[in-house]
């Protein structure tokens, strides 16, 4: 039942697919290497004008593996919390654009990706959150800092803190998403990464 990530070519355009046969994928830590490999390609080849990053018609992701986390000594932990920040600053700080193509739920580390990405398009079912506050944790992979810088301090904080789920409409009145489209969002975005990349735009 493993997440795993699938990888195709759309022309100049990278599509990294995570896939589960349960249709909810986690972000596990063979992932998160499996992505920042693809990252340093898309990086290197300059063939490869950017990317789109989305998951199944269930979820884009929906955190990481519970199991895996609990099986982590306090600086295993900590070592993980690192190791999945420096992938999503890699995914931010690419000169190339990198879009999320986001369907049903995205929740916990899964919307710490999506927020790394230059730019997300959502399906009308898309279902945002971060649900670790209820749990007595928060998210380690750079949600606390990206979140309030699209929607505004106080309504992160109440995202992070009590966990509360925005829908696709509440999340494009809040600037969370640039886009909600009926059906068609992997194509949609892919059309956007091509389009930035086409301008030239320095990200």
């Amino acid at each position: 039942m493993g997440s795993r990530l699938s990888v195709a070519r759309h022309d100049e355009i990278l599509l990294l697919a995570l896939e589960s046969d349960d249709q909810f994928p986690r972000v596990e830590r063979r992932i998160l290497a499996e992505i920042e490999a693809q990252i340093v390609l898309l990086a290197e080849q300059r063939e490869l004008a950017g990317a789109v990053i989305t998951g199944t018609e269930r979820a884009f992701a929906v955190g990481a593996e519970i199991s895996e986390l609990a099986s982590l000594t306090p600086a295993l932990a900590f070592e993980f919390s690192r190791y999945g920040q420096s992938v999503m600053r890699a995914v931010a700080n690419l000169r190339k654009p990198v879009v999320a193509a986001i369907r049903g739920y995205c929740m916990g580390g899964g919307l710490d990706l999506a927020l790394a990405c230059h730019a997300r398009i959502a399906s009308s079912d898309a279902v945002f959150a971060h649900p670790g506050g209820s749990l007595g944790i928060i998210t380690g992979w750079g949600g606390t800092q990206r979140l309030p810088r699209l929607i505004g301090r106080s309504r992160a904080l109440e995202m992070l803190v009590t966990g509360r789920r925005l829908d696709a409409t509440e999340a494009l009145d809040r600037g969370l998403v640039h886009k909600i489209v009926a059906d068609s969002v992997v194509t949609e975005a892919i059309e956007l990464a091509r389009t930035i990349a086409r301008t030239r735009f320095t990200i």
